[in-house]
């Protein structure tokens, strides 16, 4: 196969499958892990070269060289990079492909600069089998991205069109800011497909056959993408110990490991309005007070949930709504990106983060292509829900949509993410808000000033007492 073009750090599952793909492709590599004997066995898989530690790694390459790391975020990355420069030369690079704060990445692209050393920060999707099979990359750095874009484009995912799912988002921690804020649309996503679940289970009352055979519909459909398809899987997934569908005994706990907290803090750095992906973060978090949730629910009752409506016409409008509140999630994902790019001058293209998501990745849907003809056609578009397009997509499922959140709340069925994406698209076209009361009651008690609409300037007043 020849000698080898990267070292990669890290043969876990990510790591292990990526070297797989690099193979496929005919790219030889140099392995490392800590734990013993992995690297071995996977370089007698492969035909790579197997190093006992990180010297024996860097001299296995020949310079410039590219380290690849697959390893978790944190303190590990730093470890790494601690032991990795004093082995490198100017001109090497360091590829970080974990989900790393991209706030991290940026001090890392500093320490390894005063070395002469490129440090990279590439956002990966797709989980194992993206790894194995294709990834969504998204590429953050300098220079060096030119330099290993051949191999990362030849191992990435292909849309249906052929187009690598590979693109360059911008300097320092432009990569990994975008993985971010995908995984922060995903846990919006995912939350959306959970509530439309529970209605089908709590309000139409279908069984779990029932329900997969909607998802399966709904895959089919304009909201059809991976994630509507995990779900259908999910529930046509029965337990082989107990022959029981496997849904029913899978506890309602949602973990997380970060990433969409980091994506709705951000937004809240940016200043920029989305609630839905801070909605799903609260929802995991709600989850997680399963002792304290069937305590309540034996204390104080569960809410009423006996629905007399038509149930046929509420998963009609349930896939309604979904496709709606999609189009919502991904405006304010994408809002966010633009504001980050404003702010640290990235060169982010909102078309290209539209078409490298479109395989590959675990938020990979239809919608996705309709979103890039959006920025194409219109590069600065300042919001999603903007477009004609999308635009009409909403206003055709608007009736379904408020069906649906009015339904989840006449019947004690939480529904956070469907009554916030609402909340966002009826607010973003409301001329006249709530916030001049804010602006007065601010002014009252804290003298901070407040605008007026008939001239400039900020102003205060002198308020009438109660």
């Amino acid at each position: 196969m020849g000698e080898p073009v990267l070292g990669l750090v890290g043969l876990g599952t990510m790591g292990a499958n990526l070297a797989r793909n690099l193979a496929d492709h005919g790219y030889a590599t140099a392995l490392y892990d800590p734990a013993d004997g992995t690297a071995r066995r996977l370089a007698a898989e492969i035909g790579g070269i197997a190093a006992t530690d990180t010297a024996g790694l860097v001299a296995a390459l020949a310079p410039p060289r590219t380290l690849f790391m697959m390893i978790p975020a944190g303190e590990a990355v730093d470890q790494s990079i601690f032991d990795l420069l004093p082995l490198l030369a100017r001109g090497d690079a360091i590829v970080d492909a974990g989900n790393s704060l991209y706030t991290d990445t940026e001090r890392r692209v500093a320490t390894c600069a005063r070395h002469g050393i490129d440090f990279l920060g590439f956002g990966l999707s797709g989980g194992a089998d993206g790894a194995r099979h294709g990834p969504s990359i998204m590429a953050g750095g300098g220079a060096a991205v030119a330099r290993v874009a051949p191999l990362f484009r030849a191992i990435a995912a292909k849309a249906e069109d052929g187009e690598p799912c590979f693109s360059h988002m911008g300097p320092g921690g432009a990569g990994h800011f975008v993985k971010m804020m995908h995984n922060g649309i995903e846990y919006a996503l995912m939350q959306l497909i959970a509530e439309a679940h529970q209605m089908l289970r709590d309000l139409a009352g279908l069984t779990v056959a029932e329900r997969a055979a909607v998802f399966r519909g709904w895959a089919a459909g304009p909201a059809g993408g991976f994630l509507v398809e995990c779900a259908a899987r999910v529930l046509a997934t029965d337990d082989p110990e107990t022959g029981k569908p496997l849904i029913d005994l899978i506890e309602d706990r949602a973990g997380q490991k970060g990433t969409g907290r980091w994506a709705a803090n951000a937004t809240l750095d940016y200043g920029i309005a989305a609630p839905t992906l801070a909605e799903a973060v609260h929802a995991r978090c709600l989850t997680g007070l399963k002792p304290e949730r069937v305590a309540a629910a034996a204390k104080l009752g569960e809410p009423l949930r006996t629905y007399a409506g038509d149930r046929a016409a509420l998963i009609t409008d349930l896939g309604g709504a979904l496709l709606a509140a999609n189009v919502v999630v991904h405006a304010q994902g994408f809002a966010a990106m633009q504001a980050a790019a404003a702010e640290k001058k990235w060169p982010l293209d909102p078309a290209a983060i539209a078409r490298v998501w479109r395989a590959g990745c675990i938020i990979r849907s239809r919608l996705l292509a309709q979103i890039a003809a959006a920025y194409e056609r219109v590069p600065e578009l300042a919001n999603l829900l903007l477009d004609p397009a999308l635009w009409g997509v909403l206003r055709a499922g608007d009736g379904a949509w408020r069906r649906v959140v009015g339904a989840a709340v006449a019947h004690g069925v939480p529904a956070p993410a469907f009554a916030s994406a609402l909340a966002y698209c009826d607010g973003y076209r409301t001329q006249r808000l709530w916030a001049d009361v804010i602006e007065g009651q601010r002014d009252l008690f804290g003298s901070h000033g407040f605008g007026r609409i008939d001239k400039p300037g900020r102003h205060h007043a002198s308020w009438a007492r109660p």
